[in-house]
């Protein structure tokens, strides 16, 4: 487990480095992709490289952590949606090969994992992190062997989302989101965290014990993981 920190602007750019090294060794690696404020500099920052020659994403395959159930890709809220608005426009991927949940066709979540087998599984995982410790939707008290899954939102989670939406009525009460079994299967790993209100579950996620209650702390057990951190979240450890 390797922890870096500084800068917003600086983490983003280090984090890329891990791509543009995967990339020049298997140019048709699987990328897990993530959603939220925090990645997006990162998302930039790819595309920069992208842009510039760096890298190319043109054999690449993403898979997507989550997405809202009972939203669709027109909606500027889903996080297809969010995704071709960040990082796939900007890139020379071809969007044949990204795939996000099926918020619609929630029937067809088991097959998710079935879909990152045949893909070869994935290579480099992003993470974020909510304040209650979950990664993807992995709410607290969510199994260590789960795989992808509908679940309920917590209420904090909504409210903390509500902001993207014109209000709490807004935002969808369930998710379908890979398990944290799912998540733990990818051979590296990078989770980002910004800001100080991310301070307390980050030295919880770190230094505490591996427990349900907090679902980022399984991250302890992965052997390729980065944690990359701004000084505010990194400020508690």
């Amino acid at each position: 487990m390797k922890v870096i920190i500084g800068s917003e602007k600086e983490i983003a750019e280090k984090a890329a480095q891990q791509y543009v090294e995967l990339l020049k060794r298997k140019p048709n690696a699987v990328l897990g992709g993530a959603t939220g404020s925090t990645p997006i500099g990162l998302y930039k920052e790819l595309a920069r490289l992208n842009k510039e020659g760096v890298i190319s994403f043109k054999d690449v395959k993403t898979f997507n952590l989550d997405e809202y159930v009972g939203l669709d890709g027109s909606h500027d809220q889903s996080y297809r949606y969010f995704m071709n608005e960040n990082l796939f426009k900007h890139i020379d991927i071809d969007i044949k090969n990204t795939r996000v949940p099926d918020g619609i066709n929630t029937a067809v979540a088991a097959d998710y994992d079935k879909e990152i087998e045949a893909a070869g599984g994935v290579d480099l995982q992003v993470l974020g992190i909510g304040v209650d410790g979950h990664i993807g939707f992995d709410e607290p008290g969510t199994p260590l062997d789960s795989i992808t899954h509908v679940v309920e939102l917590e209420q904090n989670t909504r409210e903390v989302n509500s902001r993207f939406f014109n209000s709490i009525d807004e935002v969808p009460t369930h998710a379908v989101t890979m398990g944290i079994k799912t998540i733990m299967h990818a051979r590296s790993i990078i989770l980002l965290a910004i800001g100080k209100s991310k301070a307390e579950i980050i030295k919880k996620t770190l230094q505490g014990p591996i427990t349900t209650d907090v679902p980022a702390s399984i991250l302890q057990l992965h052997p390729d993981v980065t944690f990359y951190l701004d000084e505010e979240a990194a400020s508690l450890l």
